[in-house]
């Protein structure tokens, strides 16, 4: 049974966004010939158990800070309900914060010494793995959490998609590619798509614990246009980028499956009013955007 609390609490259908940024830049690398699958698994690996972690702080500080109140609709959080208690979610909390660290000096031990030998590498990635966690954890559950205060858009596009993806790149590669930026930022503003959706949800509930995300700042007719911002914005993006990488019927194929995906979502997004509405399109376009990446593999 309590298996089955902590499985809620880690959130599995959130898992496909942080692995869908550790792959694409694992597919940056394949096209420039140089990928490495022991790198590939770990970079998966290490930005799913920091997606983890994220999710359990996040059941932990709403809880705390009574955003999780019985006013607020979605998934039952474990912290807020009592099936988890605060000390074992901080318990929880280590050893998540644990295996991160495990499998990130894994990944840095299976990258860095083909890449370079020097100090400074492991001291810069150490440091990037050090600010990703205290990110994860900051969000809702530090002293001062950013995520009250609208922020955590920002946060998301950083670490879901420019570190995630050009991180996960170099790791392979041993050097930063300028023209990985535009999907970087593509996929950055797919996963603040995720998090709009998720606090377009949770407006009132929100906003009832002084909670101030950026959906709940815009209310929900001004969150909507947000998203379709966000949307369109990566739409373009990744219309710049597919030609340089795919040609003839693979290239047209993926921009007619981008323009009907984000249509459809787009046009769903603006049929839904209730909560729960909101919150059965958060699963389906986090599939969508893995499904997207798995679809470049296969076509590379």
């Amino acid at each position: 049974m309590a298996i089955r609390y902590w499985l809620q609490a880690a959130r599995p259908r959130t898992l496909p966004l942080a692995l869908s940024g550790a792959l694409l830049g694992s597919l940056l690398a394949s096209l420039q010939h140089r990928t490495n699958a022991a790198v590939t698994l770990l970079c998966a690996a290490t930005a799913a158990a920091l997606q983890v972690f994220g999710n359990l702080a996040n059941d932990y500080g709403d809880a705390r800070s009574g955003a999780d109140s019985p006013l607020r609709q979605g998934p039952e959080r474990m912290v807020a309900s009592g099936r988890i208690s605060p000390a074992a979610m901080r318990f929880g909390l280590i050893l998540s914060a644990l295996s991160c660290i495990l499998l990130g000096t894994a990944l840095l031990a299976a990258a860095l010494p083909v890449l370079c030998s020097g100090w400074q590498s492991w001291l810069f990635w150490l440091l990037a793995g050090t600010a990703s966690l205290a990110a994860a954890y900051c969000y809702t559950a530090g002293c001062k959490p950013y995520g009250y205060i609208g922020l955590g858009d920002l946060a998301v596009f950083v670490f879901f998609g420019l570190l995630s993806v050009c991180g996960s790149e170099f790791l392979h590669t041993g050097r930063l590619n300028p023209a990985s930026l535009t999907p970087a930022a593509a996929m950055g503003l797919w996963c603040c798509m995720i998090l709009n959706l998720n606090n377009m949800r949770d407006i009132n509930s929100d906003l009832r614990a002084g909670k101030h995300t950026v959906a709940a700042r815009l209310r929900l007719p001004r969150a909507k246009r947000y998203h379709t911002a966000l949307a369109t914005t990566a739409a373009l993006l990744w219309c710049v980028w597919l030609p340089a990488c795919f040609h003839g019927a693979p290239l047209y194929a993926f921009q007619t499956a981008l323009a009907a995906a984000s249509l459809t979502h787009l046009y769903f997004l603006k049929k839904a009013q209730s909560p729960s509405e909101l919150d059965k399109l958060l699963p389906q376009w986090s599939a969508a955007v893995l499904l997207w990446v798995a679809a470049l593999w296969l076509c590379r």
